[in-house]
C-alpha cells in the first residue's frame, strides 16, 4: 500500500510539470471533475441523474433519489431518518438484501463504504454537494476496484458553475422536524473553495405499530450533521488538484427508549487530474469512522438495556492512479493501479436482567486489496469494443474475538488464521450505433467482494434473534451478461437491458435455529439465531427499462425492473427460493412540469412488489406503493418558497418483520421552507 501510495504521490509533480509547457494562463479552465467518461463506459449500461433531479427530491435525502434507478434497494426499506445505519447497504440487480453493500459507491473516486460494515453513509452524502450520479447495474469492477458485484454507483461533487456563491435552505416538517443547510463557494485564486454544511433533526415517527407499542416504545427520533470543504486549485492549463474533507455525525433513536445508535466519520481526500496529451488521474484519501448501538428488550411493562454495541472504531485508507497514454485517436487505453486497507474494531457489553454485565467482548481484524488493472476502448466507426482485465491481491489478516466475564476473567480467546489469493477479473462490451439515435449494446463480465470485517467478526441482534459472525467465509464471486438497445426519438429516450447475473459464495443470513439456544460467540439466544454463511449461488435474470421525455415544459422519467432472482443451495431448506429483501418488482417515475420561470412542480410515484424478511420466506413484507410531490414557487432575487411531501397518502410501508414483530417506514411527511441562491 504505502509503494502505492508514494507512486500516486511522485507521479503528480512530473505529470504536472510535464504539462507546463509554457501554458497560456487565459486558457486555464478549472473543473473540479475527475477524467472524462471512456467511450466504451456506455457498452455497460447505465442511468444517469442529474443535478436538477438530485435537488428536487421531497425528502432531500440521496437514497431516495436513487430509488428512480428501478432495482436500487437497501438491506431494508428504511432511510437513513430511520434505519439502523449499520444496516445501510446498497445493492443492485436483486442479488439479496445484505447489511454490506454489494454496490460500489463511490464520491470523485473515493469508496464511501464503511471500512468495517461496509454500509454507505448516506446522511453524509447531501444532493445540494452533487453535479450528477451515474448508476452502472452490474458491468463488473473494470477500473473502479474491488467490491462492485452487483454494480457501481458514481457521485460527483458540484462544479464551480453549478454553485451559487451564497446558498441557503430552511425547513419545517411534520414531527417537528427542521432542516438547515447553507453554502459558501467564493472563487480563490485561480480555483475556488466551497464550504457547506447541514443539519436536521426531528422528534421522529412511530415505526412501531400500534398494537405493539409498549410502555417503552418512542418515534424514531433523528438528529444529525455533516459538513464539507472542497478546494480546486489549477496547476497548470490542463492540470488541477482537488481536495475534499468531511466531517459528519448522525444520532439516531429506533423502536425503544434507550435504543440508540451513533454513526460518525472524519475523511479526507487529495486528487490531481491532468487532461494533457499524458492523461493522469491520482488519488488518495484517509477515512475514520465510528458506530455504536444499544439493543434494548422491552416487554408491556418494562425494559431493560441487553447489549451496549459501544464503539466500533475503524479506518480506511487507500489511493489509485490512472493513466490514459495517447495511444491514437482510435483508441483510450486506461491503465493503473489501487489499493485499500481497512482496518477495524468491536467493542460490546451484554447485560442480564438484572443489569449485571454477563460478557465483554472485543473483535476485530485488518483487510486490504490491491489491484492493477488495464482497459481498452476502440472505436471503429459506429462500433465501440471495450475490454479489460484486473489482478487483486487481497489478504484478511489479524482477526480475532476476545470475551470476558463482568469480572473481566477472559472466557474466550479466538484468533484466526490470515487468508490471502489473487483474484482475477475481466469484462468486455461492444456498442453499437445502427443510426441516429439508436444504438445496441452488449457486455460480459464478473467481479468480486470480499466479506466484510463486520460479516467475519461481528454478532449483532434485533430484540430477541440474534446472527452470528463467520471467520472463515469466501469472497463472492459474479458472473454476469447482457445485451440491451437504447433509442432516442427527439425528445423521447427509451431504453431495454436483458441481463443474467450469478453470484457464487454469496454471503447470507442463514436460519440454523427458530428456538433459540447458546451458540458460539453469540451466548444465549432466546428467538431466532442465524449466521453468516456462504451458499453457492443466487442467480438472477430479468428486464430492465428506462424513458425519458419531455413536451414543452413536461418532463417524464420513468423506470421498471423484473427479476427472477433465486438461491441455489442443494440439500438446504432455502433452496430454490427468492434472496431475502429482494423484491420481483420495481418501478419508479417522476413527472415534472419546469417551466424555464415561475412555479415548478413534480410528483414521484414508486412501486416494490413484496419480498422476505428471511431467507426461508415465513416473514412477509407487503408490496407498497408510494407518492412524493415537490413545489416551487420563485419569490425573486434568488428567494424560492418550497413545500415538500413525503408518501402523501400515508401508505403503510413494512420495513421489519420477524415473526410479526413488525417496523414500519416514513408515514406522510410534509415539508415547507425557503432556498436561496445568491
Amino acid at each position: 500500500m504505502k509503494y502505492l501510495l508514494s507512486f500516486a504521490l511522485a507521479a503528480v509533480p512530473a505529470m504536472a510539470w510535464a504539462d507546463t509547457d509554457a501554458p497560456d494562463v487565459d486558457r486555464i479552465v478549472v473543473t473540479g471533475e475527475g477524467l472524462s467518461q471512456s467511450p466504451g463506459t456506455a457498452a455497460y449500461g447505465s442511468v444517469l441523474i442529474d443535478r436538477d433531479r438530485l435537488t428536487d427530491s421531497a425528502s432531500g435525502r440521496i437514497e431516495s433519489v436513487l430509488g428512480d434507478v428501478a432495482g436500487f434497494q437497501q438491506f431494508r426499506r428504511s432511510d437513513s431518518r430511520s434505519a439502523n445505519p449499520s444496516a445501510q447497504g446498497a445493492t443492485l440487480r436483486a442479488l439479496g438484501g445484505n447489511a454490506s453493500s454489494r454496490t460500489l459507491v463511490l464520491l470523485d473516486g473515493v469508496p464511501m463504504a464503511d471500512p468495517f460494515f461496509g454500509y454507505i453513509p448516506f446522511s453524509a452524502l447531501v444532493p445540494d454537494r452533487l453535479s450528477a450520479v451515474r448508476v452502472t447495474r452490474g458491468g463488473g469492477v473494470g477500473a473502479f476496484g474491488a467490491g462492485a458485484v452487483a454494480g457501481t454507483i458514481e457521485l460527483a461533487s458540484a462544479t464551480r458553475d453549478q454553485l451559487p456563491v451564497l446558498g441557503a435552505s430552511a425547513f419545517y416538517g411534520s414531527s417537528d422536524a427542521t432542516e438547515l443547510a447553507a453554502s459558501l463557494t467564493p472563487d480563490l485564486g485561480g480555483g475556488y473553495v466551497s464550504l457547506s454544511g447541514r443539519w436536521d433533526r426531528a422528534d421522529g415517527f412511530q415505526t412501531t405499530p400500534g398494537d405493539q407499542r409498549v410502555a417503552a416504545t418512542v418515534p424514531a427520533a433523528y438528529d444529525g450533521w455533516s459538513a464539507n470543504l472542497r478546494a480546486v486549485a489549477p496547476l497548470s492549463a490542463t492540470a488541477e488538484i482537488q481536495f475534499r474533507g468531511t466531517l459528519f455525525h448522525d444520532d439516531r433513536t429506533l423502536r425503544f427508549k434507550g435504543a440508540d445508535s451513533m454513526s460518525e466519520g472524519q475523511d479526507a481526500s487529495i486528487r490531481f487530474v491532468s487532461r494533457g496529451a499524458w492523461q493522469v488521474d491520482a488519488l488518495a484519501y484517509i477515512q475514520a469512522r465510528n458506530f455504536s448501538n444499544i439493543v434494548v428488550v422491552a416487554t408491556p411493562t418494562t425494559s431493560r438495556i441487553s447489549l451496549d454495541q459501544r464503539n466500533t472504531p475503524s479506518t480506511g485508507i487507500g489511493g489509485k492512479i490512472e493513466l490514459r497514454p495517447p495511444v491514437g485517436p482510435d483508441h483510450v487505453l486506461r491503465l493503473g493501479a489501487d489499493s485499500r486497507i481497512a482496518t477495524g474494531d468491536m467493542f460490546e457489553d451484554a447485560y442480564a436482567a438484572s443489569g449485571a454485565v454477563t460478557a465483554r467482548r472485543h473483535a476485530g481484524g485488518d483487510q486490504m486489496t490491491t489491484g492493477f488493472f488495464a482497459e481498452d476502448d476502440w472505436t471503429l466507426g459506429r462500433l465501440v469494443l471495450t475490454g479489460g482485465a484486473r489482478a487483486d491481491r487481497w489478504t484478511i489478516s489479524n482477526g480475532f474475538f476476545r470475551q470476558a466475564n463482568g469480572a473481566g476473567r477472559a472466557t474466550l480467546n479466538a484468533a484466526f488464521p490470515d487468508r490471502s489469493d489473487w483474484q482475477f477479473s475481466g469484462r468486455a462490451g461492444a456498442l453499437y450505433r445502427i443510426g441516429e439515435g439508436v444504438a445496441l449494446r452488449g457486455a460480459a463480465y464478473t467481479g468480486f467482494r470480499l466479506p466484510t470485517l463486520n460479516e467475519l467478526y461481528r454478532p449483532f441482534r434485533v430484540g430477541a434473534d440474534a446472527t452470528g459472525p463467520n471467520a472463515a467465509l469466501r469472497p463472492e464471486r459474479l458472473k454476469g451478461y447482457e445485451a440491451g438497445a437504447d433509442l432516442a426519438l427527439g425528445p423521447v429516450h427509451l431504453g431495454v437491458t436483458l441481463f443474467r447475473n450469478m453470484l457464487d459464495n454469496a454471503i447470507a443470513n442463514v436460519t440454523v435455529s427458530r428456538t433459540g439456544g447458546v451458540f458460539p460467540l453469540v451466548g444465549t439466544v432466546t428467538g431466532i439465531y442465524r449466521q453468516r454463511q456462504n451458499v453457492d449461488r443466487i442467480t438472477a435474470s430479468g428486464v430492465e427499462l428506462t424513458a425519458n421525455a419531455r413536451a414543452g415544459d413536461f418532463l417524464l422519467s420513468a423506470s421498471y425492473a423484473y427479476s427472477h432472482s433465486r438461491v441455489h443451495a442443494p440439500g438446504r431448506d432455502f433452496d430454490g427460493l427468492r434472496p431475502a429483501q429482494t423484491p420481483a418488482h420495481a418501478a419508479s417515475a417522476t413527472l415534472a412540469w419546469e417551466p424555464e420561470r415561475g412555479p415548478a412542480l413534480s410528483a414521484t410515484l414508486r412501486y416494490v412488489r413484496k419480498q422476505y424478511e428471511d431467507d426461508l420466506q415465513t416473514d412477509a413484507l407487503p408490496d407498497a406503493l408510494t407518492v412524493d410531490a415537490v413545489a416551487r414557487l420563485p419569490l425573486g432575487h434568488g428567494l424560492t418558497l418550497v413545500a415538500r411531501g413525503e408518501n402523501l397518502f400515508d401508505e403503510q410501508v413494512v420495513t421489519r418483520n420477524a415473526g410479526g414483530s413488525i417496523d414500519l417506514g416514513t408515514p406522510r411527511t410534509l415539508w415547507i421552507g425557503f432556498t436561496f441562491k445568491g
